[in-house]
């Protein structure tokens, strides 16, 4: 089994002048500690104006510093809002491939599309369109990523001509595609589209059996046809995290930060109304906790609790279990020690037979990974005289005819195209 931390950045008020730096510092560290211990991934989501409950809106510079400071560690920019409102789809391939780059191979590309409306209103994103948006930009994503040139698209929701989109990504054919998902359907649409499920809705192992079975037998099916050029088979769950050797005191430690993010989610997704820049998401929480149930976290409690637990996810079919720890007021010597224990404790027991697992789960999937490759209608590639040049504004196309930019210096018309002189009127100040 493998081991993710998930970081939303979660930063509750009251704030100071340097409360988003110390914050953004820690994390880095944490993770740096969690390289050194073997941990897995860390996944940093990308959200919008979710005052609180995540301060992370440009997740790549994060997991560039984190891949920065690590050696082993993926680095899961977790998730990607595609839409092409929030991320024009080149920009997307541009950015994940660089930092494919930067960590020498370690991205785990994460997408979705947000259900909060601070975020999909404020980007004038059609909430009913989110998911054909999403689908749309994510496939055109992985084209720009494996194909030299991308031979350009003109799409219900965003448009753009033949390009070769770079740089490229050290992982070929691009980095491994997960979707966001938050319940049993979600599951449903990674599995029909090839791609990991990152499952952020916090459900026993029981029920995770369920979803992973459910998955699994669809990405063995028909109905698997990857948006991708590549399938990536596996299905993550996400839960609470503190590790102490009293289980009163794990709790403590980790206990309310664990409910506030479920309550800050509920407030920005579900239930809130939020006053940008006003109201106070932690006093809220405080407010209500008498009347909230008790502290459910299946990575919250003594090193064997934790072992019992996520043997039981193992043996549900989950192939990653993403703890969250930087969350609510939850203190970054606290999450030190967690992660220290963990490693020390319990990943032992877990790792044992990870090697064995993995190629005994590759070897049953990759025929069903092959026909699903095959069922797929893939992008056609340009032919090279098919491919438009792209004339320069400063390059005299017809000797003759008027040129922009002379124009906007007080020029009048273009030198002929054969003239040396003229790569002067491309070059230079516009």
């Amino acid at each position: 089994m493998k081991f993710g931390l998930l970081y939303e950045l979660q930063l509750p008020r009251p704030w100071d002048a340097e409360s988003e730096h110390r914050m953004v510092q820690h994390a880095l560290a944490e993770v740096e500690v969690a390289d050194r211990l073997g941990f897995d991934c860390v996944w940093a989501n990308e959200h919008h104006f979710l005052e609180e409950y995540s301060h992370n809106s440009a997740p790549e510079v994060f997991l560039a510093a984190a891949a920065g400071r690590t050696k082993q560690i993926h680095v899961g920019h977790g998730v990607v809002l595609s839409p092409p409102g929030y991320n024009p789809p080149a920009r997307v391939a541009e950015r994940l491939a660089m930092l494919d780059l930067v960590s020498s191979g370690r991205v785990e590309w994460g997408t979705g599309s947000s259900a909060s409306r601070a975020e999909l209103e404020g980007f004038n994103i059609d909430p009913a369109q989110k998911k054909l948006m999403w689908a749309e930009a994510t496939e055109q994503t992985a084209n720009m990523m494996a194909m030299s040139p991308y031979p350009g698209f003109k799409g219900d929701y965003f448009s753009m001509p033949a390009r070769n989109v770079i740089p490229k990504s050290l992982q070929k054919p691009h980095p491994p595609i997960w979707l966001a998902c938050s319940n049993k359907e979600t599951i449903h649409v990674a599995a029909r589209n090839g791609v990991g499920a990152l499952a952020f809705a916090f459900v026993d192992p029981a029920e995770a059996a369920k979803w992973a079975g459910e998955y699994y037998e669809i990405i063995k099916s028909d109905e698997c046809v990857p948006i991708g050029h590549a399938v990536n088979a596996n299905i993550a769950m996400a839960t609470g995290f503190s590790v102490h050797q009293d289980e009163a005191e794990a709790i403590r430690r980790g206990g309310e930060g664990f409910q506030f993010f479920g309550f800050a989610l509920g407030h920005h997704y579900v239930y809130g109304e939020h006053t940008p820049g006003v109201t106070n998401v932690w006093e809220r929480f405080e407010r209500g906790r008498d009347a909230m149930p008790p502290v459910v976290g299946n990575g919250i409690g003594t090193p064997a609790q934790l072992i019992e637990r996520l043997k039981q996810y193992q043996d549900s079919g989950v192939d990653q279990v993403i703890f969250v720890q930087q969350a609510g007021r939850n203190t970054h010597e606290n999450i030190i020690a967690s992660l220290e224990l963990f490693a020390a404790e319990v990943m032992p027991t877990m790792k044992a037979d990870q090697a064995a697992r993995a190629a005994r789960k590759q070897a049953d999937l990759a025929p069903y990974i092959e026909a699903a490759l095959k069922r797929k209608k893939w992008m056609q590639p340009l032919a090279p005289e098919a491919i438009p040049p792209i004339p320069a504004y400063g390059r005299s196309v017809v000797a003759g005819t008027p040129n922009p930019i002379a124009a906007r210096r007080g020029g009048g018309i273009n030198i002929p195209a054969e003239d040396p002189s003229e790569k002067l009127c491309a070059v230079g100040d516009d």
